[in-house]
C-alpha cells in the first residue's frame, strides 16, 4: 500500500464530496428562489381567492361551528 496514492485518493474524494455539497446548496437556493416568486405571484394575482375557488369551489364555503 503506498502511502503517497492513498493520500491523493483521499484528497481526492474529499474534493468530490466538497463541490457535490455546493453544487447541493447551490440547487436547495435556486429551488427555494423559485417556490417564494410562486409564492409570491400566486398571492399577488387579481382574484387569487377567486381562482382556488373555482379549482376547489367545495372547500371553504361552509363554516360549522358547536359551542
Amino acid at each position: 500500500m503506498d502511502i503517497g496514492r492513498l493520500s491523493m485518493n483521499m484528497a481526492n474524494q474529499r474534493t468530490q464530496s466538497e463541490v457535490g455539497m455546493k453544487m447541493l446548496s447551490k440547487a436547495l437556493d435556486a429551488q427555494q428562489l423559485e417556490g417564494a416568486g410562486v409564492l409570491k405571484m400566486i398571492n399577488e394575482a387579481p382574484g387569487a381567492a377567486q381562482m382556488e375557488n373555482s379549482v376547489n369551489p367545495h372547500i371553504g364555503g361552509n363554516f360549522d361551528m358547536r359551542v
